[in-house]
């Protein structure tokens, strides 16, 4: 059902929690949704707590963000209990859990959040006015956003690795001692789903013999997408459709800003040459397990895809919007870079002298100081906050869904 802004959602929490109570949940749980990007990833952890039936957890959108454009439907469509912000900024919860940062101080409870990509790494992007410049912070560990009215406001901010721990000395001090290196989980999921590549392989159209070209963009004026507006419908025609498939990821904030249809629209003479548009809520990651090549920019994907294994070529790489000395850094520094002035297929072919085992090992390594341990380690926090005793039985790590494409006809936009 759905519900206006105001009208207020009964439930298992608040002063009316036993009232209807069938299974009486010692423990409440808020996750909290800034943007799609952000809930994507609280579905890689919110699932640790969900099947406890000690744990009751409901689900709210924080108005903090320009790209809420759509969360509220896709909050629903979870299936999850979704209640207004006006309602959770006045109800006391034992654990809230975000993937961003923003408005947070405006709750009640212990507050733990994750990273929403493979970590710190872009710079935040210059505002616009009048006066003069200055340094510009990491996103991520913004200090304006992590520090409120004079407190922390993280009870626990979970880092993927320990180098992230001197980032944040030097951004947002105040915070050290809530910081906590929980690993990476949605890198994690990413390597528990390689042995079912042939499986995504498959549900994504590839047929023997042909190689799988995923591209990816982040969002804003330097993203590749941003740089080449007809990157999809160029790459596609450069490549032989009989030897290649080709698949489009493009970052939640740009389905968000313009809507599906449009961004359908601006597709759709790719898509008349067989190139797949991923939805944004899923399949990029059983995409980058299944890909050959991937083509991308200075976004978390392409890092995630250079963990995994496959050669990355950068169609963009903004050098002045990445943080001196992080993974993107890194990446940027030993990819090769697509020169759009010649043809493609001997460039895809070549990506590959860029990378050697060692070379994807330690980017991996780069994303995550506890590789295979996220799920253990931040579902141990997330009891620890909520003074409650972690379950015996370890966390599975699941593998990520196979991918599904977007529809192609604007009819079913």
């Amino acid at each position: 059902m759905h519900c206006s802004a105001d009208a207020w959602v009964r439930g298992p929490f608040g002063l009316d929690a036993d009232r209807g109570a069938t299974v009486p949940a010692p423990r409440t749980v808020l996750a909290v949704a800034h943007h799609l990007t952000a809930a994507t990833r609280l579905a890689d952890v919110m699932p640790l707590l969900e099947s406890d039936r000690r744990v009751a957890v409901a689900y709210t959108a924080a108005p903090a963000s320009a790209f809420t454009g759509g969360l509220d439907a896709h909050l629903r469509d979870l299936g999850g209990l979704v209640l207004p912000w006006r309602q959770a900024a006045a109800t006391r919860f034992d654990l809230i859990v975000a993937a961003s940062h923003g408005m947070l101080e405006n709750l009640h409870g212990p507050v733990l959040t994750v990273a929403h990509g493979a970590g710190p790494g872009k710079l935040l992007a210059r505002l616009r006015g009048a006066g003069p410049p200055a340094a510009r912070p990491v996103t991520g560990l913004i200090r304006e956003r992590l520090v409120a009215a004079g407190r922390v406001v993280p009870s626990s901010l979970v880092l993927a690795h320990d180098r992230h721990l001197k980032t944040l000395a030097r951004e947002c001090p105040e915070a050290l001692p809530v910081a906590f290196v929980g690993g990476d989980p949605c890198l994690d999921r990413l390597v528990a789903s390689l042995p079912h590549r042939e499986v995504y392989r498959r549900a994504l159209g590839v047929r023997p013999g042909r190689r799988l070209v995923v591209l990816s963009s982040t969002w804003d004026r330097d993203s590749l997408l941003g740089r080449r507006p007809d990157l999809a419908l160029r790459v596609a025609a450069g490549l032989p459709r009989e030897r290649y498939q080709v698949v489009a990821a493009l970052h939640p904030h740009i389905w968000t800003w313009y809507g599906r249809r449009q961004i359908q629209a601006w597709h759709a003479d790719a898509l008349r040459l067989g190139v797949r548009l991923l939805p944004p809520e899923e399949g990029w990651r059983a995409a980058l397990v299944a890909a050959d090549r991937v083509i991308g920019d200075h976004g978390s994907v392409t890092c995630y895809a250079a963990a995994l294994g496959v050669p990355v070529l950068l169609g963009a790489f903004p050098e002045d919007s990445v943080a001196p000395g992080s993974h993107p850094a890194r990446l940027g520094a030993l990819a090769p870079h697509v020169d759009w002035d010649r043809p493609l297929v001997p460039q895809l072919d070549d990506a590959a002298h860029a990378f050697t085992p060692r070379v994807h090992d330690a980017v991996r390594d780069d994303l995550s100081s506890r590789p295979g341990e996220a799920a253990r380690l931040i579902r141990a926090e997330m009891y620890r906050l909520m003074r409650l005793p972690d379950r015996e039985h370890p966390p599975d790590v699941e593998p990520v869904p196979a991918p599904c494409a977007a529809p192609s006809d604007l009819r079913a936009a």
